[in-house]
């Protein structure tokens, strides 16, 4: 069962910068948006947009983390794929798309990995920040934070780049009891990652599995 971390904010407030302390083999980047990466780069970054592809992907990377970045834009690439279509099925086969990939990540990765769902933010009607999607199904069906442990939201305050860890009663940013005790951390996904191993008590590096050989005797 792998992690899902969720790493939300508005465009320009650090999300994809944060991987920048990321070596080659330690994290993958699925880009849904297809964009160059902020920073120099040498991490495998794989262009895709398509849920089959990337749970492929997914099961295939030997890193141990992976990010998908924007998740957001699988929304509105489906949206717009269905946009000549009438009527609410459209909405619920979104929905449908985005809740599999969650549970499978949940229930087809092993427990060493962790998957960053990094997407934009939006307000709703109550006034709350939240992951922002298309349509209310996600929002009240699903609530994709609720998938996860750890939600992250980057912030920007006098030119410096933030994680929030804590909620501030008006976001759906947490964290578990004692893992961040200040109220904004580095922006540093990497930084963010090895404590969250250490936490959970998860490995740094994929585990290496030990091959028995079978010996054959000769009568």
């Amino acid at each position: 069962m792998a992690s899902i971390v969720m790493v939300i904010g508005q465009s320009g407030t650090g999300k994809s910068t944060s991987l920048r302390n990321f070596k080659k083999g330690e994290c993958s980047v699925i880009n849904v948006s297809k964009k160059p990466m902020p920073f120099p780069c040498d991490l495998n970054v794989a262009n895709v947009g398509n849920y089959d592809t990337i749970k492929t992907l997914l099961q295939k990377t030997e890193a141990p983390s992976i990010v998908i970045d924007d998740c957001t834009y699988l929304l509105v690439n489906e949206y717009m794929s269905k946009a000549d279509e009438r009527g609410y099925d459209k909405y619920t086969a979104m929905a449908k798309s985005f809740w599999d990939l969650l549970n499978f990540c949940i229930n087809d990765l092993p427990d060493w990995k962790i998957v960053y769902f990094m997407g934009h933010t939006e307000k709703g009607d109550d006034g709350r920040e939240h992951f922002k999607t298309v349509g209310k199904m996600l929002d009240n069906t699903v609530v994709c934070e609720g998938y996860c442990t750890v939600v992250f939201k980057t912030v920007v305050e006098d030119g410096k780049y933030y994680f929030c860890t804590h909620n501030n009663g008006y976001d759906t940013v947490k964290t578990p009891l004692g893992m961040f005790e200040a109220d904004r951390i580095d922006n540093d996904l990497k930084a963010a990652d090895v404590r969250m191993r250490e936490y959970f008590k998860l490995p740094l590096k994929a585990p290496v599995e030990n091959k028995k050989t079978e010996t054959k005797e000769n009568k």
